[in-house]
Parts: structure tokens; C-alpha cells; sequence
């Protein structure tokens, strides 16, 4: 019997609670492992009626070999054939850029923090001119803090270019940002479903620390420093444009970041993920669990899919 429900995802532990919640409910479902995979562009065959995407842009960080542009291409592949994919090729598409991101962020009239895009390392002086230091390097596929730097001048960008230590991007752009001050230190990260709010929590944001990823699996990893992080319901015009931005790219399930500059209070947009594993130990720190909310999003779009 074919499931109702694939599920591709990359990272072995993040998604427990996921599976573990549709066991509970009773949901048939394929865990499938991007790594390893291969699939031939000539079949009709589909895994599931549904497939969810989980798959993670950090997974660079724990595979040469990772699988980011094989998954859209997958994923592409999948719905042409008729499956309702969720957060699929079009969302990955974005997910694997932040300078698609900004972009959409600022043609929706929101705020971003101040930032300029290269392509190669040689470039990031240059653009850096006219900038106010502290300026961040970021990769343009980066997770979990990986690929970010901050540097206090030009000569220290400078050196960092000449000596092969600036950050590398697996797409080779990269982006110069404004280290725009987070009032109180944090960053919120906001939660959608179907692109609507699901919920916040406000991250502790101290440093050059920007590994502020909060899942369980996260959180437990050896040698990683502990984060401070709390449940917050933002003001109705952040919730607004968070559903705005997760509504333009399609994202099915996903956060939005951003940080309230302390300089002028602006909220300023910085990141949006389509990879939610969610917060840990979300009873203490929502009062519920938000897996539950996802395995209705995922029965509905089940139970649509076979009406049809």
C-alpha cells in the first residue's frame, strides 16, 4: 500500500518528533533520506500523493557531496508528476539564496538591513565603500550561523581577502550586511503554517555567535553554547508582514527572521527559512506542541489531495 505522505529530509535527527506525531496519528508516511538517493526523470512514479519537503540548507555543513540542488530538481520533478509537494522547487529556490530573499523582503516594502552582493571574494572591498562598518560577509547558502563574519574595518576585510579566510558560499555569491544592533540583544523568529502566524520566540542574539538555530537537536549539540529563548507575540504589523513574505514565496510551513534595530527601532528582515524543526522542549516554552499543528496541516492536505 502506497503511503499518503512522503517526507524528504536530510538531517538523521531533527525530524523524530515529526514522525514520532504522525505515527501517533495514525498518518502512513515514507521517511525518505536525500542521501544516497537517485531517480529517474523519465518515471511517473511518485512516492506519495503528498511530499513534504524538511530538507536543510546547512546540510553542506555535514555533507560535501550535500544535496540542496538535487532536492529542487527532485522536488520539481515529483510535482510535474503529479504529487502536491509542499515547500517545494520554487520555495527551495529562495530558501537556497539570501539575496533572492532580501530582495522579496524589499519589493514587499519591508525593511532589510543595509547590504550589497558579489560574486567573487575580490569584489567585497569594493562593494564595501560607502558602508558603515561593522559589516557581516554571509554566504548566500549558509544554516545554523555557518558562513558569517564580522568585520570592524575595511582593513580587516581586506586582509581577511587577501589571506583566503573570508567566508565561502557552495554557490560562490556572497553578501556584505549592515551589523544592524537587535534591540535587547535578540532576534525573533516567527513561524508559519500555510502562511499564517503558528507562533514567536525571541532568541538571544550575544556576539559573533549567529549559530541561533532552537531546535532540540540543535540545542543538545556538543559544544554548543546555550541560547536564551522565549515565547513572544510580536506587534500586529511584524505578524502582518511575516504572513505577507511566507505568502509570497509559497512557503507551506517555514520562519521569518528579523531584528528591531536598536539604532531607530526599524523591524528590519534578514532571513527566511523553510526548514522549521521548531523550538525545543516547545511545552515549556509555547504551553503546546507545534508538530500537532503540522500533522493537521499535513492530514487536510492529504485529505485534499484525495478528493480530487
Amino acid at each position: 500500500m502506497k503511503p499518503q505522505l512522503a517526507v524528504l529530509y536530510e538531517h538523521p535527527k531533527w525530524f523524530e518528533p515529526l514522525f514520532a506525531a504522525l505515527e501517533r496519528r495514525g498518518i502512513a508516511f515514507e521517511a525518505i533520506r536525500l542521501s544516497d538517493h537517485s531517480f529517474d526523470p523519465t518515471s511517473s512514479d511518485i512516492p506519495a500523493p503528498v511530499v513534504l519537503s524538511r530538507v536543510a540548507m546547512s546540510s553542506f555543513l555535514r555533507e560535501v557531496d550535500h544535496g540542496i540542488f538535487y532536492a529542487e530538481s527532485l522536488l520539481a520533478h515529483w510535482a510535474s508528476r503529479g504529487a502536491r509537494v509542499l515547500n517545494g522547487a520554487e520555495v527551495i529556490a529562495i530558501d537556497s539564496s539570501k539575496a533572492r530573499q532580501l530582495s522579496l523582503i524589499s519589493g514587499l516594502g519591508y525593511a532589510v538591513p543595509d547590504t550589497r552582493v558579489v560574486h567573487r571574494v575580490d569584489d567585497l572591498v569594493p562593494a564595501s565603500r560607502g558602508m558603515a562598518y561593522p559589516l557581516l560577509v554571509k554566504a548566500n547558502i549558509g544554516g545554523s550561523g555557518a558562513g558569517i563574519v564580522r568585520y570592524s574595518n575595511e582593513a580587516e576585510l581586506a586582509q581577511s581577502v587577501r589571506e583566503g579566510t573570508a567566508p565561502d558560499s557552495v554557490d560562490k555569491v556572497l553578501l556584505l550586511q549592515d551589523y544592524a544592533p537587535a534591540r535587547s540583544g535578540s532576534i525573533i523568529r516567527i513561524e508559519t503554517l500555510g502562511g499564517r502566524f503558528l507562533y514567536a520566540i525571541e532568541v538571544e542574539s550575544g556576539g559573533d555567535n549567529f549559530d541561533l538555530c532552537p531546535a532540540d537537536a540543535c540545542v543538545s549539540a556538543p559544544g554548543r553554547t546555550a541560547i536564551r529563548m522565549a515565547a513572544v507575540t510580536p506587534a500586529p504589523k511584524i505578524i502582518e508582514a511575516a504572513e505577507r513574505i511566507a505568502q509570497a514565496v509559497g512557503l507551506n510551513v517555514g520562519g521569518v527572521e528579523l531584528l528591531i534595530d536598536d539604532r531607530d527601532g526599524t523591524p528590519r528582515f534578514y532571513d527566511i527559512n523553510a526548514l522549521s524543526n521548531f523550538v525545543a522542549d516547545p511545552l515549556n516554552v509555547l504551553g503546546w506542541d507545534p508538530h500537532e499543528r503540522l500533522v493537521d496541516y499535513l492530514a487536510a492536505a492529504i485529505a485534499q489531495k484525495e478528493g480530487q
